[in-house]
């Protein structure tokens, strides 16, 4: 067999070389199209979904939070596995699916049975899934910082709370149109807030509670609008500014 295959060889060289060379070609076609890593990510197709329970125990975030959640997911097409992590105010139920799932088709199936969890779920939680990105998908940090002496336009000196707005407003933005960018986490600074400190013994004089004072604020915290008026082909807004800046 061995002899007729090299006498094949030497009678049809010519085709013999054409073949050789026609698959150094293929070769090096895909070899140039071969993706390359120094650290592969083999993280399966997952979708997390992330509920903050603030002032819930572990035990009560297992289970009024976690449980419903992981039961609702039960049964999705594609499903592999569950698993879930409770902790003080924070459940986070990790939907795993079989290798090949599109992860957009997985993260629309997850959405549509979290549609159903939010009836069954305490007021005020809001479960809400996380970005598609991977245990390797954290490749960039950094700070935002004041240079010495630089200030504001009214002349007064950048705060950690200016420079949380700075992050917040113009560089997240920014860098969340790049291409490839899943999520911008922000970690520090203060985030701007206006505080309301009440004295509960005048609010008692008073017979009013904090209920009361959070109702009030909430009230007095908003915009309202009463339409136009039309004068002269002009349309004049009728609207009462009321947002808390100060």
């Amino acid at each position: 067999m061995f002899e007729r295959l090299i006498r094949f060889a030497i009678a049809q060289r010519w085709l013999v070389l054409l073949a050789v060379a026609a698959m150094a070609a293929l070769g090096v076609y895909n070899y140039q199209r071969l993706p390359i890593d120094a650290v592969p990510d083999i993280t399966n197709v997952q979708v997390q979904v992330n509920t903050p329970a603030p002032g819930y125990s572990p035990l009560e975030t297992e289970q009024r939070v976690t449980f419903p959640i992981e039961t609702l997911m039960a049964g999705l097409p594609g499903l592999e596995q569950t698993r879930s992590l409770s902790r003080y105010g924070l459940s986070q139920v990790t939907v795993v699916f079989k290798d090949g799932t599109d992860i957009f088709f997985a993260r629309q199936l997850v959405g549509e049975r979290l549609q159903q969890a939010r009836a069954q779920l305490p007021a005020g939680v809001a479960p809400a899934m996380g970005p598609v990105s991977t245990g390797l998908g954290e490749i960039y940090l950094w700070t935002v910082e004041a240079q010495p002496g630089a200030k504001k336009p009214d002349g007064t000196p950048y705060t950690p709370a200016d420079l949380r707005e700075i992050q917040d407003w113009i560089v997240k933005p920014q860098l969340r149109n790049v291409p490839g960018v899943a999520e911008i986490n922000t970690i520090g600074g203060y985030a701007k807030e206006y505080h309301v400190a009440p004295d509960p013994q005048r609010l008692a004089s008073h017979g009013l509670t904090l209920r009361d004072v959070v109702a009030a604020l909430e009230r007095n915290n908003g915009n309202a609008g009463a339409g136009y008026i039309e004068r002269r082909g002009e349309q004049l807004l009728v609207r009462a500014p009321g947002q808390v800046r100060s």
